[in-house]
């Protein structure tokens, strides 16, 4: 073999790799908040009984479950451009994780729903709460405390997909920076191993952080 590695480049960069691992970081959690605050209002229309509630919401949960994360980034990049919409690299990226999570974590929650007990819903209707006020201050905080793992998960699932920027030109997060200056050294296998330790030490962190708030909120 006679390739040499040369890391000392690698190091020298190590500044302009982790700026685009605050924008990964920051690209995944925004996806994971807007994509959770929409699953659950899917969750909440799949299981309305509306059909005119339902259906939409079916249609939205089936699409991003059954088709390629990557081909949903370019129908909002390249489709929408086509049709005379231009969304940007960062825009695209980040309406496609979080149609992307929203789909996945509808069905989530619709199990995290399913797992309240219905007894709930009657105590706090027989102490004079409204329906919305029930759903808030009773039914979701108990569904997402059944679910919360699984959101740890679909969150280490942003940070990767957040990888997926580079097709779409994104060239300020982690994947996007990387490239460029694999382009300029040709040193590709030094900067993506670099880059790979990068995103696995952002996914333990969520991970880790993940187990330490279980702890402390689901501890009894």
């Amino acid at each position: 073999m006679d390739y040499e590695f040369q890391w000392r480049p690698v190091l020298r960069s190590l500044p302009e790799m982790l700026w685009g691992a605050l924008q990964t970081i920051e690209i995944a959690g925004l996806a994971m908040l807007l994509g959770t605050a929409l699953a659950i209002f899917l969750a909440l229309a799949k299981r309305s009984g509306n059909k005119y509630l339902s259906v939409p919401a079916d249609i939205w949960i089936e699409t991003a479950r059954n088709t390629p994360a990557l081909f949903q980034i370019y129908m909002l990049y390249f489709g929408l451009g086509s049709l005379g919409f231009q969304v940007g690299s960062y825009s695209a990226l980040l309406l496609g994780i979080t149609f992307n999570n929203a789909g996945y974590l509808a069905e989530t929650f619709r199990g995290g729903f399913a797992a309240v007990p219905e007894t709930q819903t009657r105590a706090a209707r027989s102490l004079g709460m409204g329906a919305v006020q029930t759903q808030w201050h009773i039914v979701i905080p108990q569904m997402l405390r059944a679910v919360f793992h699984a959101m740890t998960n679909q969150m280490v699932w942003s940070v990767l997909m957040s990888s997926l920027g580079v097709i779409v030109g994104l060239t300020t997060d982690l994947t996007g920076v990387t490239q460029e200056l694999n382009v300029v050294t040709y040193r590709t296998f030094e900067y993506f191993f670099v880059a790979a330790c990068l995103y696995y030490l952002i996914s333990k962190a969520f991970t880790l952080s993940a187990r330490v708030v279980a702890w402390r909120l689901f501890r009894y």
